[in-house]
């Protein structure tokens, strides 16, 4: 199979081409464009970059023979692998890089047991559902933990900023697990919170059926270390504490799990604090956004909800830029402890709804620490300075789970009144904005950072700094504020052989790609061991 890049399709070419794809990713379509017996579509893209001549850029591959794309064979229809060995490793947490960490050692025969302190996927979508209900929040079942991981109520991204062989595996199970075909070859590729769900919970079964054991709200509580060496792990669950020997834990707790990192400090594992970044959540009108991105093409039904990725670097050296935008998405409450509020975004599938929201974030440096109360030194700083905004926002809010937020225009101190016209947003926080000033719940340096760089953002997609805009705080768990050091070739924590740190909350991944591919990178490092 020969791969030509480059290859320009109008949109109504692109929308015929994605209309008669076969599941191995031929198109008569684009054969009959190229003059070609057979092409296959591997990579599609929009090129937006003059509206007035919007088109598609995609790779294809040509004739048939080596390279040509593999069938993807459904979860359910794989062979099962004979058991072998008699240790058995534990993963701990079920979210991206712990699922695909559980899957590759159950698909080669180990029968792993894999703990997650939350619900199932199925239960904790009612569990968040009830939240948004009742105000009364689940600390175990929620937006940050359960299966799934904080990555099931978000858009479902699938991009990496990394070249790694393990991509179109991940890809690939994802469909295998039911996720539609056009992940394969979309240049964003993105699930949907509505489907990843359904995904998360073929996987989970995939693994039982491998010989795998899954226990739900069972928490790694403490660790066995010997002589530097991991002999056991204790293990929470509904019917008390549990000493399980182990000789590999992979543990892959999200970056949420406070408590977790807190147990590592006090038995001694190397923790180290490492930047993150804070912000808000800012709202438009998707079809503003689709006008400012696509122009007149904007609503045509090949191209979709449009989507962002804007940066600009300040004076003062800080960075600020837009994070995990959902196109038709929702804000959503992201809460885990009782007394700190905070926000995330989420879309579903089809990236329907009104509004475009992403993060838009100011990055913090371990140095902005220190006024957050910890000791010096503390690897665990970063923790309390989330915790420290958290709360304030919650204050901010009324203390009920209502978001703190504002207009850009009250934020920034510009009225609108000038030429150009405010957009009207509705927010989406499903438990209701308290219009507040966002100074009061952002580090001084986050919210100056923010002000300043949303007229240059503004310059680089028109209208993103409109006064109508409005912004829900606030953002703080973006990625993890701890690193547990691990050894970059065993992969194994470097004061306790044995304990794999992995995927996000471990500080190796930042997103639900980077962390199954690190899930699997670990997995296989334990696999060597065995």
């Amino acid at each position: 199979m020969e791969i030509k890049n480059n290859i320009k399709l109008s949109l109504d070419q692109g929308a015929a081409v994605e209309a008669d794809l076969a599941p191995d990713l031929s198109s008569a379509t684009l054969a009959r464009i190229l003059r070609v017996p057979r092409a296959y579509l591997l990579r599609r893209s929009v090129d937006a970059r003059k509206r007035d001549q919007l088109c598609f850029v995609a790779s294809v591959g040509v004739g048939a023979g080596a390279g040509a794309p593999a069938p993807v064979v459904p979860l359910e229809q794989r062979e099962i692998p004979r058991c072998w060995g008699d240790s058995r490793p534990i993963v701990v947490g079920m979210g991206p890089a712990g699922l695909f960490a559980a899957l590759e050692l159950a698909e080669m025969g180990l029968r792993p047991l894999v703990i997650e302190r939350g619900a199932p996927v199925e239960q904790r979508a009612q569990d968040v559902a009830a939240y948004q209900a009742t105000r009364v929040l689940d600390t175990r079942s929620n937006v940050q933990f359960g299966e799934g991981g904080a990555g099931t109520f978000s858009d479902g991204k699938l991009t990496c900023g990394k070249n790694s062989p393990y991509t179109a595996q991940v890809l690939g199970t994802f469909v295998a697990a039911g996720a539609p075909l056009e992940i394969l070859w979309q240049a964003k590729p993105h699930i949907g919170t509505d489907v990843l769900g359904g995904v998360v919970a073929r996987i989970r079964e995939r693994i039982v059926a491998c010989g795998g054991e899954v226990r739900f709200f069972t928490q790694l509580v403490d660790l066995r270390i010997e002589d530097g060496v991991l002999t056991g792990a204790c293990l929470r669950g509904e019917g008390g504490d549990e000493l399980v020997e182990a000789s590999a834990l992979i543990l892959a707790a999200g970056h949420s799990a406070r408590d977790t990192f807190e147990m590592l400090k006090q038995r001694g594992v190397e923790l180290e604090p490492k930047p993150f970044s804070m912000g808000v959540r800012i709202e438009h009108p998707q079809g503003f956004i689709d006008r400012a991105l696509y122009g007149s093409a904007a609503g045509h039904p090949a191209l979709g909800a449009a989507d962002y990725k804007i940066n600009t670097h300040l004076p003062s050296g800080r960075g600020v830029y837009s994070f995990c935008m959902c196109p038709g998405g929702t804000v959503v409450a992201a809460s885990s402890e009782e007394g700190g509020l905070c926000v995330n975004g989420m879309s579903v599938q089809a990236r329907d709804g009104a509004n475009a929201n992403s993060a838009l974030l100011c990055g913090v440096n371990p140095e902005d620490f220190a006024d957050c109360g910890s000791e010096p030194g503390d690897p665990l700083a970063g923790i309390a300075f989330q915790r420290r905004w958290e709360r304030a926002a919650f204050e901010l809010g009324g203390g009920d789970w209502t978001a703190p937020g504002q207009t850009v225009g009250s934020f920034t101190g510009r009225s609108g009144k000038g030429r150009r016209k405010p957009v009207r947003v509705k927010p989406s926080y499903p438990l209701g904005v308290r219009e507040a000033d966002l100074h009061s719940c952002l580090p001084g340096f986050v919210g100056e950072a923010l002000e300043q760089a949303l007229p240059q953002l503004g310059q680089k997609l028109v209208g993103f700094n409109n006064p109508g805009a409005f912004m829900t705080g606030v953002e703080a768990r973006s990625s993890s504020p701890v690193r547990i050091v691990r050894d970059a070739e065993s992969l194994q924590a470097t004061r306790v052989a044995g304990l794999y740190p992995c995927g996000e909350g471990a500080g190796y991944a930042g997103g639900i790609m980077s962390a199954a591919i690190d899930g699997i990178k670990v997995a296989s490092a334990v696999i060597d061991t065995m």
